[in-house]
């Protein structure tokens, strides 16, 4: 789900930012040039995205990238009505929408041999249940006010049971928190991270002392920045800049249920370029492009051999390292995508709603 990226996509109107020319090219690039390729990826930090990735990679290959940003759903949606007429040639996206769009076959599967940097990232960045790689991730956990909990005190899911009551915060279900948070709880007090029922049960009792059920960054930063709140269950990039500027937050992983998203490169099946588009997702996860994008964006890198810089380990730590060795998981889109839409409904009446 994923989210820069390492905040989940709100629904946005839809930006067109060219960082190229426009006009199509095959991969036999019939304008006689290094070609292009159209990008279609979140509306946050393209700029920074462009400084970091796009332009380095155009100069590097001659390779002209347009680059069209929208919310998940807004471009998933395009992607499904325009048919062979999508113009995207790569598309950044959340792991929960990049499954919908691979059953609705709108993406095609990238051949281990035409990315060669495949080879070098971390195995959960290249897990089989999807048809691209990850190109960075997020985890989820509790930021929380330093004056008022200890790391240890914010770590337990019970921080939000009563204790703190009115003063703590959960995201809905329709942003990426919210579904790792509830499979979070499901692991936590349930059978696992995919017992809805136990889940919902849980949530359903802390919803009395819970003061909002967030839908969007802005709205978690203010609560925690302005008092309103001691703890809330986000993602790590919540907090680096809050961190970085010196407010009295810090952000830690859960003690249980440890569970992180993935933002996803995928190329649609009806890319016109596709060998421009390889040697794009390729220069994406190198080492050098995973490095900068942690510099300039504040994603996590799925390159070993990135470096990650202070900002991002003063609020994550050694997580960034190696997420898997510190107890994340992914969650199975084989599990989610059938049963999306009833969890969102009973979230809604059980949880939000009661």
């Amino acid at each position: 789900m994923l989210r820069r990226t390492l905040i989940a996509a709100a629904a946005v109107t839809a930006l067109t930012v060219t960082a190229g020319c426009s006009g199509s090219s095959s991969s036999s690039d019939e304008a006689g040039s290094a070609g292009k390729i159209v990008l279609s990826t979140f509306p946050f930090g393209v700029e920074e995205f462009t400084e970091a990735v796009i332009d380095p990679f155009t100069k590097a290959t001659g390779i002209e990238v347009e680059v069209e940003t929208g919310s998940n759903s807004d471009r998933l949606s395009q992607l499904q009505v325009a048919g062979d007429k999508a113009g995207a040639d790569v598309v950044l996206i959340s792991d929960y929408y990049a499954a919908l769009g691979q059953q609705d076959e709108l993406f095609q599967q990238i051949p281990a041999d035409k990315v060669p940097n495949l080879a070098t990232i971390a195995e959960f960045a290249k897990e089989e249940a999807y048809q691209g790689p990850a190109y960075s991730y997020q985890l989820n956990g509790t930021i929380y006010n330093t004056e008022k909990l200890t790391a240890d005190q914010a770590a337990k899911w019970d921080v939000y049971a009563g204790a703190y009551s009115k003063k703590v915060a959960l995201p809905d279900i329709s942003v990426t928190a919210g579904q790792l948070m509830i499979s979070g709880v499901a692991a936590s007090y349930g059978s696992g991270p995919y017992d809805i029922d136990a889940a919902l049960k849980t949530l359903a009792g802390w919803k009395p002392g819970v003061l909002q059920f967030y839908s969007s960054s802005t709205e978690v930063t203010n609560l925690i920045t302005q008092g309103e709140i001691v703890a809330a269950d986000t993602l790590n990039g919540f907090a680096t800049t809050l961190v970085a500027d010196g407010e009295k937050v810090a952000w830690t992983p859960p003690a249980t249920g440890k569970y992180m998203a993935t933002n996803r490169a995928m190329i649609p099946a009806t890319s016109k370029n596709t060998e421009n588009a390889y040697k794009f997702i390729d220069y994406l996860l190198s080492a050098d492009a995973q490095s900068k994008s942690a510099e300039l964006v504040g994603d996590l890198p799925v390159n070993p051999g990135a470096s990650v810089p202070q900002n991002i380990t003063a609020v994550v730590g050694e997580i960034a390292k190696d997420p898997v060795v510190a107890g994340y998981a992914t969650l199975d889109p084989a599990q989610l995508v059938p049963t999306r839409k009833d969890w969102v409904d009973r979230f809604a009446r059980e949880v939000t709603g009661s």
